[in-house]
Order: structure tokens, then C-alpha cells, then sequence
């Protein structure tokens, strides 16, 4: 009989080899045939690494650490992993203990067949159909040894060297291949045998006992005091089905806790639980009546699954996953998990009640969020929280509220926490965070703040730190990185962390993994580009069974498609209108020749380069064409030091390295921060500034060293020094640091999420320093490009090979060249990257041309002939641009920059004058149209606190805002104004002059003063009124719900200490404001 594994013989004879040779020992010795499956799995995952270019692991080379290296690279889908894990698992059994079951081997041979079917149809003949597995009959033939020591034999010969395998894909991309084995692997049939063997495992490491063979109803196995497992064939009084037998039943002790179906991997799982498993929970035979714990209307068991053993794909929606109905509520919808609950998961489940909790939560005070010595939180955060309960109460299972940076995030998050805690909605929770800086923040505002008796959540509840990997069922409150949990959850063969182990979880800056403009970090390691860290965020937020809140600043696409849209959102430009955060004024555009013109070098110039590959800058050779670079290629294709020191010299002009303001500089780069700080000293040297005052803070500071790093950024927010910070990415997120008044932009970024991570830096309120606003310093152009009137721009992503070949093959109408023209100019690209084996292993495939001559001849066809010839060449087009070239140096050039005059950006306008005849005639052309307008012209004493709000949302989408005003409206007088918006609004239709707010205010006080007899208290009084209005615009009775007022009894002590008059005081004090200005 032919063997089953006899076509891997085209590609991989040893791997053909060994599976033949477990076909022979099946019946004989089914120990020997399952070790024999081990070692083809093993094999198999080496071919594999060979295949993909990847270096075993240096340290502890294992076959388990190789499985998890091709896993973390996605490379390995869940199917394919856990038989890897299994024909591993059942080897090491088969050595050490030994069942010598032939049912078992007869299963685990057909899924070793599985197996390299998978391995053919993505590493071999994507065009490659299997046959059907047939199972070997038993022989019995007097040769059948020397047949198997001959097969030894070839297995040794052949296993002596590993060597690369060419291929009919050898030309396709690791991520086409990743994504083929995923189809691949999605499309496989796996019979009932395979699929109760791929579940047993799941089962097991989820900590229960599972052996569809052994630990079956009929042959004796009954509930264990002690003993937590899940029956095979559990036999009811369901006529429904297979005699009413239950696959699974689960048992933790004696108590009957669950039910299962498994169905085979092609068949619909999610129907399953309402038709069958249903049934069976409602007709449990009579004697077993002593393993049911209660009834839930018609349900004698808890807790209903359906699983056919293939991992959850949304795509195959209903026909992968576990799916799991909790049948205790009549309302309660069945919905996939990703991993099985454990033994304590499900007891959890069982003591809680949802309905009675959720009517706890309701009721429950939020006074300690108000509590001026206490939480303190601002009214916006109450309303997310609140909005937060009320989507969790509404049986939400995912909300996302939309923040803007600086507007106390976790502060928001330390109220919630504490308010599901103390209501008992939820017993254990996760606040995920993605970088160990954000974790340490969050722990730091955890065991500061005071919220109960003067109590930190800290002292109230059991926290566990981000460091410590120890969580128990006394633990609280976890926080965690992605990266910690993905090495304890997915990346783990045998997890400590099972989905029930948090039923809340709070996704800090849920944007991250997003974005795309910037370099990975130290942490982000663990993944191989940023599709796999979105691939892998979303596994880890999805692996337990949890409500999931997320927060960001910036929300985008993805986070939506996890989350939802926004439940609750507060943007930055209502936070700013609210007096929460501080705006900035009109960026300074640094404008240099270079950044105006490029920089151009001419034919026959030469030019510097850097070579990575020996850390050396060579002299060039004369240039052979014209070569342009742009600002966005400065410091990443080319370093032209002059260029940094002249925008460094005008920067400095602005920042005081001494003073009590903080300044965060973006830089391209590594090197570039160490340029830049090395510049800056040498500016500021000559007046004596220390060293200490600037400094590059990024992964690599202190040698990359998390704990020094984190200390260096402590020492940036509370220390005199650092005063100038240099940071590539390390800053961009997250960190607070209120004192940050100064941005500098030298590195062009294209993400819009990116730059307002960045800019949230600065808009922290700072009291302290009596910040007022931040200044931005442009020397890239960034502003102007990703400026908020422009919406969100989307980013520039390259295409591959392989998605600009789909597009050219598409059958459409449209024109082609521009695909061409894609195709072309990577193809030239990559030319200009190959080393000199590249160059003679594409001459030797192209018949002796090279590429620059393959790509002109190529640029010479017409549309259809071009479309032909890369048909043919398909294969050979994705192999060169697999190839990975020689490490990227850049150009080194002293030439000299010439500094010209800095400018301020006022939005689409270029000059303060345009902007405010811009603001004139809006303002004039809507001043019937808008109610708060017309108000703020004819009567601003009646002005109400949301119709200001109103006016300044509407000025501001239209770029109109205070501090830019003022900005200009000082440019152009060359006199210092700080005016209100309805100061603004009035000059701009009634043409009243334009005062600084406090001169107005002082003015209107000391006429109202003049014109009545105040007491003593009275005075008192006035002068805290005076001091709150110096920064507000409008004064009336909601005024006094302010904290400062409210904390002295609020509006009606004000009131009775003024004799009843204060409505009219309040109305004399706006019209001398407005109406009778100084």
C-alpha cells in the first residue's frame, strides 16, 4: 500500500520518509509510531525556519521554543499549533510512559497527515489538491523489519543537513505565506476524532482532566470529589441526538456545571447550543439528579457550549470558536470565546449574580467623585463614567470613550475602578496599558490619590504592579503591558492566565499599534511589524471573557472596529473653550533655504555617504545625475549638520533652558537626537548652561535600561533639569509632564493620530508656572500639512509587490499605467539596493541581463504586453522583491543653509492681517445666522455660559481661536493683547476698542466699587469675584457652581451677603465690562 505522506517525496524526502515509517509501526509498536510522528513534526518545523530565513534560538534551542518562534512571527495557525503541541506532547508521552493505544496513534497519524498537507499547500504547490487520508490496514509480512530498518536508515542519510528547498512559491512573501497558511489551514477538514483530540488538548490546558478515549460515561469514569473533569458521552434523556449523549460534560467535584457539543470543524457551531445542547441540559436522567446544583426555568445546568475545535475567525463566523451560553437568564445570547474557561473561571461565574449587581450599580452614590479633598473630578469625567455605567448596565460588552489628551484619562479610570469595586459589579480588574511608563504613571495616580477616608485604592483594594507577574483571586486590580500578557497568554504553550481571569478590563491609549509613522520600540520587539502588533493587541484584548473599556485621545479605524464608536467623547477643542487644557498660539514656521527649495546637488558634485555595513563615511564619487532631497528626507536619507544648527540657533532665540518651562524637541532618529542635543549644548555653552539642563531621552538612553529610563523622565517632570528633552517616540505618548510649554518639530511625520499624540504633550494646564499656552516650533512643515482644519489625512502606506500584481491582474476598465509606473519604480529601487550575489543570482534567472535592463525592456511594453509578461514572471517579480539588500546608509553634506525670517502660521492665511479681516467678515456675515454672535454684539451682560461655549465651537472650527487672535491682533498693532473672544467679536462688528482682558475687568470693578457703599465682607467678596472673572469672560449665577464659590456655600450665601441684590450686581458688572469699557 502507497503511504499517505508519499507526495511530500517532491520537496522534503526525509519528512516522506518518516511519516511512512510511522505508517509501519502503527500496529506493531503504536509507541514507536507516535514517537516517529514527533520527529516528523519536528522536522517539519525546522524545514520551516530553513525556509523563512530565521535563526533557531540562540539560547535554549528547543523544539517548543522553535514552535514559538515561528507562532510569534504568525507564521502558525491555531490549528496547525496546537497539533504541533500535541504530536510534541504525545511523543515526550510515548517515550516516558507509553499507552500503546492504536486508536490513539491512528488518530494522531491522520492528523499528522493534516499536517503536511497544510505544509504542501503553503510551503510547496499552492496549486497542490490532497487525496483523501486512508488508514494503513494491518499487515503482517516476515519483511516488514528489514522494510523498517531500511526506512532508518534513508531517515538518518537524509536527516544529516537541513538545506534550503526551492520551491513552486519560493518567490512569494513571508506574509503571503503567512496569510496562505491561515486560508489554508481555515479551509481543512478535521473528522470527529481529530476534532475531540484537538479539544481534549484545549481542555487540558485549561486545567481541566480531558481524554475523549479514557474518560468516558461507558467505561465507568464518574464525578470525583477533588477532581475537576469533563466525562466523554454523558449520557440524557434528550431523544434529540446520538441517543441523548452529551460529548462533554464538566464536573468540578460532584457539581454538574456545564455541557458540550463537538461538532465536526466543517459544520456550524453556533446553532448547536440552541438546538442540541439546550435540549440536553433540559432532560438530565433522574439518577443523576445528585450532580445538578439548581434549575433555571427548564435548565438543569448552568453553563451550555458548542466547539468544533478550530480557533474563532470572524470571517467563518458561525462555524469556528467555542460559542458559550451562560442559560441561567432567559435573555442571555450565546457568543464565541477564544479559549475554554477553567474549573475556577466557571465557579466564579456560578456566584455571581449580574442582575443583582447591575441594580447595585444604579443606585449607588458618585458623591466621592465630587469630593474637593478627595477624587475631585471635573463634571466631563463624571458624564463619561456615567455613561460608561449606563452602557454596561444596558449589557454592553465593549465601549470606547474618546478623550483628549491631558484631560485626566486615568484620573476618569480611578473612578470607575473604584465605583464598579465598591458596587461589586466586578471583581477582578485589568487596566492594560502598552508601554511599562504608562503602567508605572497609572500605579503612581493609584497610590496617590485619596478616595475614601483618606484611603488610596491602593490602601482599599490589592493591586498588583505591573512588574509582578503573581495574580490571585485577592488581587483587585492588575496592571499590565500587552506585551506581558501576550508571553503569558497567547505566546504561551501552557498560559497562567485563563479568560475568566478578569471580568473588566480598561484599555488605556487604545489607539496604539496604530500608528504607523513612527520606529518600533525596545518593547515592540515581540513583533515583526505593526499588522502583527494590531493582530496580536487585538488576541490578547479579545482572549478573555470580559467587558472591555477602551480610552484614547485620537480615536481611529481600528480602535472602532474593536470597540464601537465612541460612547462618550470630549475633544481637545472643548477642553480648551472649557479653561481644562491650554491652547497654542500661531506655530513659529522656521523657514531655511533648504526647507524653502530642497537641496540640490548638481551632476558631477560629490557627495558623502555613510555605509551602516562598516560603520565608515566614505568620500563619494562624482554624481552622475542631479540628486533633490526634501525636508522629509532630512536626517533619514541625508544629515546636513549646518542645516540643524541654523534652525537650533533660531530655536534658541525662543527657549530659556533655565527658566520654569519645559521644552520637547521630536527628533527623526536615534543619531539625530544625539545631533540635536550635541548642537544645542554647543549653542548655549557660551553662556554658561549646564550640560544636565539638555538631554536625549529615547529607548537607547541609559543603554536602554527601563528602570534608568523611566527615571530620567521623572527627573524631566519634577526636576530644573532636563529643561530641554530630545525624544523620537519614548515621549509621544502617555506621559505627563504639565510643565512642557515648548514643542520643536524636526521630524516630519505623515500620521495624523501621531501629531496629535505629540501635541498633547503641551496642552496640560500648569498653574504652578502660570502656564497660560504652548508655542510650537515648526521646522519640517508638519503643521501646516496635518493642521486640525484639515480633518484626519490618511497615511501614505507603500503597496507590495504582491498588492500592486492583484491590482494590474484586476479585470477593469480602468487605466493601468499608473500601476506601471508603481511596478517600475520599485523594481528601479530595489536595483539601486542589491548586493553583488543578488546582482549574479538575478543575472543567472534573467539569462544573463540584470535588472536595470529587464526593468527598461519592461517599461517598453504596451499596457496588455506589459500586463502578459508579469503574468509570466509573477514569481520571479515577488522573489526580488523579497530580497532583502544591504543595510541603508544616508548622504553626509556640510553644505551650507541660509536662515531666513521666522514666520507665524494663522491657518490657510499667511499673514495676521488676513487673518483678522478673515475673522471680520465671518463674523459680520453671521452675526444674524448664530444667536451667541448676535448676543455677544447687543447684549453680553445676558450671555449664558453654553451659549459662549457655543460661539467659541463655532469660531474654532473655523480656526478662529482666542489665542490666535490675540496673536495677531499684537503682530499687527505692535502692542500686547490679551482680549476675550466676545472682545474680539464686538470689534470685529461694532468696531469697539480692543483692551486686555484684566484692564476691563479691573476697570468694571473699580466703577462698580465707585457707584455703591460696600461692607468690608462685601468687598472681600468682590475681590474673589474679580480674581475668578480675570479668567472668564462671562459672570451670572452659574458662576458660583464653580468649586471655589461652591466650597463657600454657592450661589445663595453669595446672594444673602449681598442683600438679595447679586443678580443685579452680577448684571452691573458685565455691562461695565462690555458695554461701558474703560
Amino acid at each position: 500500500m502507497k503511504s499517505n505522506f508519499e507526495f511530500l517525496n517532491r520537496y522534503w524526502p526525509v519528512l516522506a520518509q518518516l511519516g511512512a515509517n510511522a505508517e509501519n509501526y502503527l500496529y506493531s509498536d503504536p509507541n514507536a509510531c507516535i514517537y516517529k510522528l514527533g520527529m516528523f513534526a519536528e522536522r517539519l518545523v525546522q524545514e520551516i525556519l530553513v525556509f523563512e530565513h530565521m535563526d533557531a534560538p540562540k539560547t535554549d534551542n528547543t523544539h517548543a521554543n522553535r514552535i514559538r518562534l515561528l507562532k510569534r512571527a504568525g507564521l502558525l495557525p491555531p490549528e496547525i499549533d496546537n497539533t504541533l503541541y500535541i504530536l510534541r506532547k504525545t511523543r515526550n508521552s510515548a517515550v516516558h510512559a507509553g499507552t500503546d493505544s492504536v486508536d490513539e496513534a491512528k488518530t494522531l497519524l491522520s492528523m499528522a497527515y493534516n499536517l503536511a498537507v497544510w505544509y504542501m499547500e503553503t510551503y510547496g504547490d499552492w496549486e497542490y489538491i490532497a487525496g483523501d487520508f486512508v488508514m494503513p490496514e494491518e499487515v503482517h509480512h516476515a519483511d516488514l523489519k528489514s522494510v523498517i530498518e531500511d526506512q532508518e536508515k534513508k531517515i538518518a542519510e537524509l536527516s544529516q543537513k537541513l538545506a534550503q528547498v526551492t520551491t513552486a512559491v519560493s518567490g512569494t512573501t513571508q506574509k503571503e505565506r503567512a496569510k496562505r497558511g491561515e486560508t489554508v489551514s481555515s479551509m481543512m477538514q478535521w473528522n470527529e476524532a481529530q476534532t475531540r483530540c484537538l479539544i481534549d488538548e484545549q481542555l487540558r490546558k485549561a486545567g481541566w482532566e480531558a481524554d475523549t478515549i479514557n474518560l468516558r460515561y461507558s467505561k465507568g469514569i464518574r464525578p470525583v470529589k477533588g477532581r475537576n473533569i469533563a466525562i466523554s458521552e454523558w449520557p440524557t434523556n434528550s431523544a434529540f441526538y446520538k441517543n441523548g449523549y452529551a460529548d462533554y460534560a464538566f464536573f468540578i467535584g460532584e457539581k454538574l456545571v456545564a455541557l458540550m457539543d463537538a461538532k465536526r470543524a466543517s459544520e456550524d457551531v453556533a446553532s448547536t447550543i440552541d438546538v442540541q445542547v439546550k435540549d440536553y441540559a433540559k432532560h438530565i436522567k433522574e439518577e443523576h439528579s445528585k450532580y445538578v446544583i439548581n434549575s433555571w426555568d427548564d435548565y438543569q445546568v448552568p453553563f451550555l457550549f458548542a466547539s468544533n475545535g478550530r480557533a474563532f475567525l470572524e470571517q467563518l463566523r458561525t462555524k469556528s470558536g467555542i460559542w458559550f451560553l451562560d442559560a441561567r437568564k432567559s435573555t442571555n445570547q450565546s457568543y464565541p470565546i477564544r479559549n475554554w474557561f477553567s474549573p475556577s473561571d466557571l465557579e466564579e461565574k456560578l456566584s455571581q449574580d449580574i442582575d443583582k449587581a447591575n441594580e447595585t450599580l444604579v443606585t449607588y452614590s458618585d458623591s466621592f467623585m465630587e469630593d474637593p479633598k478627595g477624587l475631585n473630578l471635573r463634571d466631563y469625567q463624571i458624564r463619561a463614567i456615567s455613561k460608561t455605567t449606563e452602557a454596561i448596565i444596558s449589557g454592553k460588552r465593549t465601549a470606547l470613550l474618546a478623550m483628549a489628551t491631558g484631560t485626566g484619562k486615568t484620573r476618569t479610570v480611578l473612578g470607575l475602578i473604584y465605583k464598579m469595586l465598591e458596587s461589586k459589579r466586578f471583581k477582578r480588574i485589568l487596566f492594560l496599558v502598552d508601554r511599562v511608563s504608562l503602567g508605572e504613571q497609572a500605579m503612581d495616580t493609584f497610590k496617590d490619590v485619596k478616595l475614601k477616608d483618606l484611603m488610596t485604592l491602593d490602601e482599599i483594594y490589592e493591586i498588583k504592579d505591573i512588574d509582578d507577574n503573581e495574580i490571585n483571586l485577592e488581587t483587585k486590580v492588575s496592571v499590565s503591558t500587552v506585551q506581558g500578557l501576550l508571553k503569558r497568554t497567547i505566546l504561551s504553550e501552557t498560559p497562567d492566565l485563563m479568560p475568566g481571569a478578569f471580568d473588566l478590563i480598561i484599555v488605556d491609549e487604545a489607539h496604539r499599534g496604530y500608528i504607523l509613522d513612527r520606529e518600533m520600540t525596545e518593547e515592540e520587539i515581540l513583533y515583526a511589524n505593526q499588522d502583527d502588533y494590531m493582530s496580536k493587541y487585538k488576541q490578547v484584548i479579545e482572549y478573555f471573557d470580559a467587558v472591555k473599556i477602551a480610552l484614547t485621545a485620537t480615536p481611529a479605524l481600528h480602535t472602532a472596529e474593536i470597540f464601537g464608536e465612541p460612547i462618550f467623547t470630549y475633544s481637545y477643542r472643548e477642553a480648551v473653550i472649557d479653561g481644562w487644557l491650554v491652547d497654542h498660539d500661531p506655530p513659529y514656521i522656521i523657514n531655511t533655504d533648504f526647507i524653502e527649495n530642497n537641496v540640490k546637488f548638481k551632476k558631477g558634485e560629490t557627495l558623502a555617504q555613510y555605509d551602516p555595513n562598516t560603520n565608515e563615511l566614505i568620500n563619494g564619487s562624482k554624481l552622475e545625475d542631479e540628486m533633490d532631497f526634501d525636508v522629509s528626507e532630512f536626517n533619514k536619507k541625508i544629515v546636513l549638520p549646518d542645516h540643524t544648527r541654523k534652525v537650533l540657533e533660531e530655536i534658541s532665540n525662543y527657549i530659556n533652558p533655565e527658566s520654569i518651562e519645559k521644552t520637547l524637541i521630536f527628533a527623526v532618529n536615534d543619531n539625530h537626537a544625539d545631533c540635536i542635543v550635541d548642537t544645542l549644548r554647543d549653542i548655549y555653552k557660551p553662556y554658561g548652561i549646564s550640560n544636565e539642563a539638555i538631554m536625549k531621552i529615547t529607548g537607547k538612553t541609559a543603554g536602554g535600561n527601563k528602570k534608568k529610563i523611566l527615571q530620567v523622565i521623572k527627573q524631566f517632570k519634577n526636576n530644573q533639569y532636563p529643561n530641554i528633552a530630545v525624544t523620537v517616540d519614548l515621549l509621544t505618548t502617555g506621559i505627563d509632564v504639565p510643565a512642557i510649554c515648548n514643542l520643536v518639530f524636526m521630524r516630519k511625520i505623515n500620521s495624523r493620530i501621531l501629531f496629535e499624540q505629540m501635541l498633547g504633550r503641551a496642552t496640560r494646564l500648569c498653574p504652578e508656572i502660570g502656564k497660560t499656552h504652548f508655542d510650537i516650533f515648526d521646522a519640517v512643515r508638519v503643521y501646516e500639512d496635518l493642521d486640525s482644519t484639515s480633518g484626519m489625512k490618511s497615511v501614505s502606506i507603500n503597496k507590495t509587490m504582491a498588492e500592486l500584481l492583484e491590482e494590474l491582474f484586476r479585470n477593469s476598465e480602468e487605466n493601468k499605467q499608473p500601476v506601471k509606473d508603481r511596478i517600475l519604480a520599485r523594481l528601479q529601487r530595489k536595483n539601486n539596493d542589491l548586493t553583488s550575489a543578488q546582482k549574479y543570482d538575478i543575472s543567472e534567472r534573467l539569462s544573463g541581463i540584470d535588472l536595470k535592463t529587464y526593468v527598461h525592456r519592461l517599461k517598453s511594453c504596451t499596457q496588455d504586453g506589459f500586463i502578459e509578461r508579469c503574468k509570466k514572471d509573477r514569481d520571479f517579480l515577488l522573489w526580488v522583491d523579497s530580497l532583502k539588500g544591504k543595510k541603508k546608509g544616508y548622504f553626509y553634506s556640510e553644505k551650507a543653509d541660509i536662515l531666513k525670517e521666522t514666520t507665524r502660521g494663522y491657518g490657510s492665511t499667511e499673514k495676521p492681517e488676513d487673518y483678522l479681516d478673515a475673522f471680520t467678515k465671518f463674523v459680520n456675515e453671521n452675526k444674524d445666522k448664530i444667536e451667541a454672535i448676535r448676543i455677544a454684539c447687543t447684549k453680553p451682560s445676558d450671555m449664558t455660559r453654553a451659549q459662549l461655549k457655543e460661539m467659541k465651537l463655532v469660531l474654532d472650527k473655523e480656526n478662529f481661536t482666542e489665542t490666535s487672535l490675540n496673536e495677531a491682533t499684537s503682530a499687527v498693532t505692535n502692542a500686547h493683547i490679551v482680549a476675550d473672544i466676545i472682545a474680539h467679536v464686538r470689534n470685529a462688528v461694532l468696531k469697539t476698542p480692543l483692551f486686555n482682558h484684566d484692564e476691563r475687568v479691573e476697570a468694571a470693578f473699580s466703577k462698580l466699587i465707585a457707584s455703591h457703599r460696600f461692607n468690608k465682607m462685601q468687598l472681600d467678596l468682590l475681590e474673589k469675584i474679580k480674581t475668578y472673572m480675570l479668567h472668564e469672560s462671562i459672570l451670572n449665577t452659574e458662576t458660583f457652581e464653580a468649586p471655589v464659590f461652591k466650597m463657600e456655600g454657592g450661589f445663595a450665601r453669595f446672594n444673602k451677603k449681598f442683600g438679595g441684590n447679586l443678580i443685579e450686581i452680577i448684571r452691573e458688572i458685565n455691562t461695565y465690562i462690555y458695554e461701558g469699557a474703560a
